[in-house]
């Protein structure tokens, strides 16, 4: 998965809008008469993947109007160490002063999605279960937040309403039951090739996804054992997808067990910690 300027650039813009339409007064009042160049670098303060290259350079480049130098020091998507330099520029030292925290806000909240999933990943490694990320995104950061689980190992469920079938419980209940819903959306869905995933909540619901030719079932918030009951049920007729407030300590031992297809985790993204970058002029 790739990120684009035009996708971002409104973003970057709002992000600056909000930092600094009223200007610094600190920053103003040191730099007004004598505004040298500065180096200064990037270093991580813990260990972390890194995330979000391309978003800090977007930053500084708006603010310094391409006034700048900067040097990668390591790659999107490298696993670095506590006091790691990972980015070394230089430009002024107002623009990097009203970017810093701007810039930093992007690098530190994509790495720490992108650490959120290498980690769940490396759970999984060896095993034929995938982690996915879900819709629980902060509004206006959902292309950003999944290319960040895409960099850290994870994969990428739906993008949005309209790049899958997803019926579940409300959908099921509005239709009156599974097997009206999966009718009722193969009457819509006639002429497009989309696989239809259904959320079951009990074996009852699982028997009755199979016989509705659901291609995914979502087993959602149902105890391992169940689960496991659920995967001997479905036995290869459609994919198999655990979902429900599953934590990373959990992923193995439920894969493990179960055999799913896939976990998808919403805490990829709607709770995650950002990474810690800190941001040194170098005198």
């Amino acid at each position: 998965m790739r990120i684009f300027e035009s996708q971002v650039k409104p973003l970057i813009y709002t992000a600056l809008n909000e930092d600094i339409k009223g200007g610094d007064i600190t920053t103003d009042a040191l730099t007004l008469k004598d505004d040298p160049i500065v180096r200064c670098e990037v270093i991580a303060k813990e260990q972390s993947v890194v995330c979000g290259l391309p978003l800090f350079s977007m930053v500084i480049d708006m603010v310094s109007s391409g006034n700048y130098e900067m040097d990668f020091l390591v790659r999107e998507g490298d696993s670095v160490l506590k006091s790691c330099s990972v980015i070394s520029f230089e430009a002024k030292a107002s623009v990097i002063l009203y970017a810093e925290r701007t810039a930093l806000n992007f690098l530190q909240h994509l790495s720490g999605i992108a650490t959120a999933s290498h980690i769940a990943a490396n759970e999984l490694r060896g095993l034929k279960t995938k982690v996915l990320d879900t819709r629980k995104t902060i509004p206006g950061l959902r292309a950003l937040q999944k290319y960040a689980v895409k960099t850290g190992g994870g994969e990428n469920h739906r993008f949005d309403l309209s790049s899958g079938i997803l019926i579940k419980d409300n959908h099921i209940k509005l239709a009156g039951g599974i097997k009206n819903a999966v009718s009722m959306v193969k009457d819509y869905h006639s002429g497009l090739n989309f696989k239809i995933e259904i959320e079951t909540a009990n074996l009852a619901e699982v028997k009755e996804a199979l016989d509705a030719k659901a291609d995914i079932i979502m087993l959602d918030n149902m105890d391992p054992d169940t689960m496991k009951d659920a995967v001997c049920i479905i036995d290869g007729n459609a994919l198999t997808e655990a979902s429900g407030n599953i934590k990373t300590t959990q992923l193995r031992s439920i894969a493990e067990l179960t055999s799913v297809d896939y976990i998808s985790m919403g805490c990829l993204t709607n709770s995650v910690t950002p990474a810690d970058f800190s941001l040194n002029f170098i005198v």
